[in-house]
């Protein structure tokens, strides 16, 4: 797959074109991801109140922190982006598909927006909308409601990810992959557990994954500085337990192809406990680690 890549550092989908650049360019609305997002977010705070009960916001809890651990946090980002480590094929189809039902799009999308903002991160300058440079509000609807077209872009190359046939009909049908899900829990307590499952629980996804990702360009530790990258990442320690470890995102642009991303004691990372549990029961295998990554030029320590 594309994530094996050689170069455990390595943009895996993204190709640079000549004269490709990520600075030029325009911000459009994407109606699908708006209207999507929008839908979701009004249908949490109009029914939200109306139906909240004990039980349907423990049903909010676990579906969230199941899904973030499980399919944003292993399925898409370390396993499919990144390939930080490998397993076999079926369960990285059920974490894929968790993934996917987390609510903020299909599997090729989420590789080509991560690994276009990752590579426009790294180059000495980019455009506003891949740096979160702009003020909270703008950003929020440009990163929730919008899309950046690119004047120059470079090409993507999904590789067997792109050729996969789960993964091509997870990508037409990413939206109806919620209706199994609002069945099963419109059975076990009602329109509540419906509201609270899936409208809250996708809107609080979206919109938490868009904030912590604003603040981890903007604000926070720092641990590395990576060479010649017009933006610098930081650390975001309050959102570490919802985000699974995710928001120890200085670690991650120091070592975007490590399975482990809560480097340092102290720094609470879920997603690698669960991932060192699948090596222990033979699942995973060939999980990486900057200890086995070798040495990063391009790093030095940051100032404190």
């Amino acid at each position: 797959m594309s994530g094996d890549h050689h170069d455990p550092c390595a943009v895996n989908s993204l190709i640079e074109t000549p004269s490709c650049s990520p600075v030029e360019g325009r911000v459009v609305w994407d109606p699908a991801h708006s209207l999507w997002n929008g839908g979701m977010l009004a249908g949490a705070l109009v029914l939200g109140p109306l139906t909240i009960s004990p039980g349907a916001v423990a049903v909010f809890v676990a579906t969230t922190g199941g899904a973030i651990l499980l399919g944003h946090s292993v399925g898409f980002h370390r396993r499919l982006i990144h390939g930080s480590f490998k397993c076999p094929l079926w369960l990285e189809h059920v974490l894929v598909w968790i993934g996917t039902v987390v609510g903020m799009s299909g599997p090729f999308w989420m590789i080509r927006t991560h690994d276009l903002r990752d590579w426009a991160q790294r180059q000495s300058d980019c455009h506003d909308y891949l740096a979160h440079r702009r003020p909270i509000l703008i950003d929020a609807v440009w990163q929730m409601h919008c899309r950046l077209e690119l004047t120059h872009p470079p090409g993507f190359d999904l590789g067997k990810i792109g050729r996969d046939r789960f993964y091509r009909f997870l990508e037409r049908t990413w939206m109806l992959q919620q209706v199994p899900i609002a069945g099963g829990l419109y059975l076990m307590g009602g329109w509540g557990f419906v509201i609270w499952g899936v409208c809250a629980r996708v809107s609080a996804s979206v919109i938490g994954h868009w904030f912590v990702g604003h603040l981890a360009h903007r604000r926070g530790p720092q641990s590395w500085l990576v060479e010649g990258a017009g933006v610098q990442a930081h650390d975001v320690p309050w959102a570490a337990l919802p985000t699974m470890g995710e928001a120890w995102h200085n670690n991650h642009h120091a070592f975007p192809g490590s399975a482990r991303i809560g480097l340092y004691p102290g720094q609470s990372d879920w997603g690698w406990r669960f991932i060192q549990l699948l090596e222990t029961a033979g699942l995973a295998w060939d999980v990486r680690t900057p200890e086995t990554m070798g040495a990063r030029k391009v790093l030095t320590p940051a100032k404190p």
